[in-house]
């Protein structure tokens, strides 16, 4: 899955985009992931991270130039400078880029990257079950602004 930065502009599937700030790519029918969305608008104090649903055309475009597909929606996407980071890395990444304290999450990076990802895995895969399925999470008129859709 590794590409160079900024790949999806030379890809004519990808439609073009604002990527001058991070982007969180999530799955928007996701009652845990859309939480997470929640959690972060919430306690983004800089307004650094946009947000985008899976399920939206783009979101399904930056999905397949990664070589995943609808049944991965379980894995996030931070594009942070161009680049996509996933599962373990890119969720440590969101986090910590909510700051002090939230920055403490880093310390996960102590882990072996098997184990973090399978842990990882392991919560994606079971999402649905532990907090179910929603419609795509519709953002409020002043969290609007932070999403692309």
């Amino acid at each position: 899955m590794a590409r160079a930065a900024y790949s999806y502009r030379d890809d004519a599937d990808v439609p073009d985009f604002a990527d001058d700030q991070p982007l969180i790519v999530f799955d928007g029918e996701c009652v845990f992931c859309s939480g997470w969305v929640k959690f972060a608008l919430k306690h983004d104090r800089q307004r650094r991270y946009r947000f985008l649903a899976a399920q939206s055309p783009l979101g399904a475009a930056l999905y397949r130039h990664y070589g995943l597909n609808e049944r991965d929606y379980e894995t996030n996407i931070l594009i942070e400078n161009g680049r996509a980071f996933f599962k373990s890395d890119g969720s440590i990444r969101m986090v910590a880029g909510l700051g002090f304290p939230y920055s403490l999450v880093k310390l996960f990076r102590l882990l072996p990257r098997r184990l973090a990802d399978a842990l990882y895995e392991f919560i994606a895969r079971n999402r649905l079950k532990i907090a179910g399925r929603q419609s795509c999470m519709v953002p409020t008129a002043e969290q609007r602004s932070r999403f692309i859709t």
